[in-house]
């Protein structure tokens, strides 16, 4: 599912490339709706998809607790061997609420603009699922070892 994910990532990418190039209004225009949609239409998934990205990253931070793992922003940032190891754990917690999140964006899009941005729908798929996924995940590990009573802190 994570290769699934990234492929598409990078598939949406290109053809935005191709569909509407390189340009200075085409930058503001992405930034201007990206801003503009939680008031929209379907703003429940401001809510839905990092409310989902919170509780995979609860449930791999215990573990990572229980495991005695150390925290995983903290591993991906000082851990230079383990960091694409963890970013792929990541990115497979995180791979179903991103392809939920570009679904959703197509949707709102075609509803909304009655086009797509391709752009737009990945930023803010990895905007609203991998990135709470990210900061959540190491503070609930932390939490638990602390909860749990200092349980060890051996790097894994």
């Amino acid at each position: 599912m994570p290769k699934l994910v990234i492929g598409l990532a990078i598939l949406l990418m290109v053809a935005d490339l191709l569909w509407y190039g390189v340009r200075g209004e085409e930058f503001e225009r992405l930034w201007r709706q990206l801003l503009d949609r939680p008031s929209g239409p379907m703003a429940f998934r401001f809510i839905l998809q990092p409310l989902m990205a919170v509780i995979a990253a609860s449930h791999d931070g215990l573990k990572d607790a229980r495991a005695g793992r150390t925290p995983y922003l903290w591993t991906i940032a000082r851990h230079s061997r383990k960091r694409m190891a963890r970013l792929r754990e990541g990115l497979t917690a995180t791979a179903r609420i991103i392809l939920l999140g570009l679904a959703m964006d197509l949707f709102f899009q075609l509803l909304v603009f009655k086009t797509f941005y391709p752009n737009e729908a990945v930023i803010l798929a990895f905007l609203l699922a991998f990135i709470p996924y990210l900061v959540i995940r190491g503070p609930i590990t932390r939490i638990a070892r602390l909860w749990r009573g200092g349980a060890s802190r051996r790097i894994r």
